[in-house]
């Protein structure tokens, strides 16, 4: 039986923007390394693999082109947006399970919300290798999960920052959160995340990410929903808001293809 598949934008309101995820909907449990080597084939930021439960959720697994991850937003996006629209699946709510725990999603006027985990950033000590690999001293930096999360003096700081990866690479901790508050009124905050170690130079729009910088600058701003605006390349928009514990994500989907890979894979 062939396995359908979904290339689809995230995070964005018009085709070719955002972060790209391609949606497989697999009809039966497929081997670690199968994943893996397909998400390399396809060489963009997350493959998403869906398999079907019986008791109406679905078992969602992320891979980078180089390793499986534990959290990712744009693609849990992209997954919702592929079963209600290419997949038949029916109802409001879709429930996940995942490497993180149980996440839903909910589908509305602003198009698909996101229930995550709140991954509040804590003080970390860095050292001058920090500034060396983005070009940029840091106002504040911070730990997040197991990413590295730095504040920079502004928002052109964070647009205008040309990172070293190698440098990145060599960080203690994996990956690196850059943000800023914005000079745009549209958005509270801007952001851009580099992720080289796992085959991402710089991801377009990250989902996972704003599970932090949401609590960072809600306590900054003293409010509970807030827009962000990631200003990578494709670029892409992250409404959030806080609720006890957890984080809720809000974008919209543009799809670029849907189709089915070769029945011999």
């Amino acid at each position: 039986m062939s396995t359908p598949i979904v290339w689809i934008d995230a995070f964005t309101s018009t085709p070719y923007g955002g972060n790209p995820a391609a949606v497989c909907l697999l009809s039966s449990p497929k081997p670690d390394a199968w994943m893996q080597a397909l998400a390399a084939e396809l060489n963009i930021s997350e493959t998403v693999f869906l398999l079907a439960l019986d008791d109406g959720s679905y078992s969602l697994r992320w891979f980078t082109p180089a390793a499986e991850i534990e959290l990712c937003g744009h693609a849990t996006l992209a997954s919702a947006h592929a079963l209600w629209n290419h997949f038949n699946q029916s109802g409001e709510t879709l429930v996940f399970k995942t490497l993180s725990g149980d996440l839903t999603a909910v589908k509305n006027e602003q198009g698909i919300t996101l229930n995550f985990p709140e991954v509040a950033p804590t003080p970390f000590a860095i050292n001058a290798d920090v500034a060396d690999a983005l070009g940029k001293q840091p106002v504040w930096s911070g730990q997040a999960g197991k990413k590295l999360f730095i504040e920079l003096e502004s928002a052109q700081a964070v647009r205008d920052c040309q990172p070293d990866f190698a440098a990145i690479c060599a960080l203690p901790l994996r990956g690196v959160v850059i943000t800023a508050a914005s000079d745009e009124p549209q958005y509270d905050f801007i952001s851009r995340f580099f992720i080289p170690e796992l085959g991402i130079n710089e991801d377009p729009v990250t989902g996972s990410a704003h599970c932090s910088l949401a609590p960072y600058w809600a306590a900054k701003f003293n409010k509970t929903t807030l827009t962000g605006y990631q200003a990578s390349k494709r670029s892409g928009v992250v409404k959030v808001a806080l609720i006890e514990n957890r984080v809720t994500l809000t974008g919209q989907c543009q799809t670029i293809f849907a189709g089915e890979l070769s029945e011999h894979l």
